[in-house]
């Protein structure tokens, strides 16, 4: 009776039919491998091929370079590039980078060099730009910038006649304190007019006039009575000669205020040119009261 599909019988022995068991393909040999990989004979192991296992080898890549990481070693590198540390020292040295390429003069403030407008010299084209984004001034505005620039200007031509008054006040205030002081010198060191009298003596013995000692004392005793600092309060005359102006005697020496000599040989050399000497000088006094 032939048997159905539903009931064949399984075979002796129970259970499914055992499937026939694969067999894995031979694998090469590590010299055929190599052969294979370079296509020509490799007849030693060099190290680059890993061995993983019996029958197997295993190439961390296909090229000649290194091999690559190892899955845990590529964790700790991804790690340490995608830490905070690792991204603000990158940051940082780009900063860095850009700084040095900024131009350091418009920080430091070097005016040494001209701007590159001026440097490179403006064309036609340029400045009649530059004319005509400038908009014209309003009448009121420039007239108002007008009237500052003049209340400036007088303002400042105030401040210098004051200053320069002040200095006035200044230098006169010091000339005076400094005659003060030289009056108050002089009286502590004028001479007599007893001295006064030996220097006229004796330098009027040098000009080869002492014959004429007598006339000389008694002229000057009526002109100044021999004082140094004589003055004749209507002309003006000063000093022992009664020199007018008194000016006159800084042909004599600078010291002509205060120096009995240089009075006296001003004196001597007045009479000289007119008179002669000291003689006829006082008789010339002797008839008009002057000499």
């Amino acid at each position: 009776m032939p048997q159905s599909h539903g009931t064949r019988r399984r075979p002796a022995g129970g259970g499914r039919r055992a499937r026939p068991e694969r067999v894995p393909p031979p694998r090469e040999a590590p010299d055929a491998y190599g052969a294979a990989r370079r296509g020509g004979p490799r007849d030693r192991f060099d190290g680059r091929d890993r061995f993983d296992g019996p029958g197997r080898f295993d190439r961390p890549d296909r090229s000649d370079g290194p091999p690559s990481l190892p899955p845990e070693k590529k964790r700790r590198v991804r790690r340490v590039l995608t830490s905070n540390v690792t991204i603000t020292a990158a940051a940082i040295a780009v900063f860095g980078s850009a700084v040095v390429l900024v131009d350091l003069d418009r920080f430091t403030g070097d005016d040494t060099k001209p701007p590159q407008a001026a440097a490179a010299g403006l064309s036609t084209n340029d400045m009649l730009a530059k004319l005509t984004s400038a908009s014209d001034m309003d009448k009121v505005a420039a007239d108002a910038i007008a009237h500052a620039k003049e209340r400036a200007y007088k303002e400042h031509q105030a401040e210098l006649k004051r200053l320069k008054e002040k200095a006035k006040r200044d230098a006169a205030a010091r000339a005076k304190l400094k005659a003060q002081k030289e009056r108050e010198r002089l009286a502590k060191s004028n001479p007599s007019s007893a001295q006064n009298k030996a220097y006229g003596k004796k330098m009027n013995a040098l000009k080869g006039w002492g014959r004429c000692w007598p006339s000389l004392l008694t002229l000057w005793n009526h002109e100044s009575g021999w004082n140094e600092r004589a003055q004749n309060p209507s002309s003006g005359a000063y000093g022992i000669p009664q020199a007018l102006p008194g000016s006159k005697m800084v042909s004599a020496g600078a010291d002509w205020r205060t120096s009995s000599p240089t009075q006296i040989a001003w004196g001597l050399g007045y009479i000289k040119a007119r008179y002669k000497d000291p003689c006829g000088a006082w008789s010339f006094w002797q008839a008009h009261h002057w000499y």
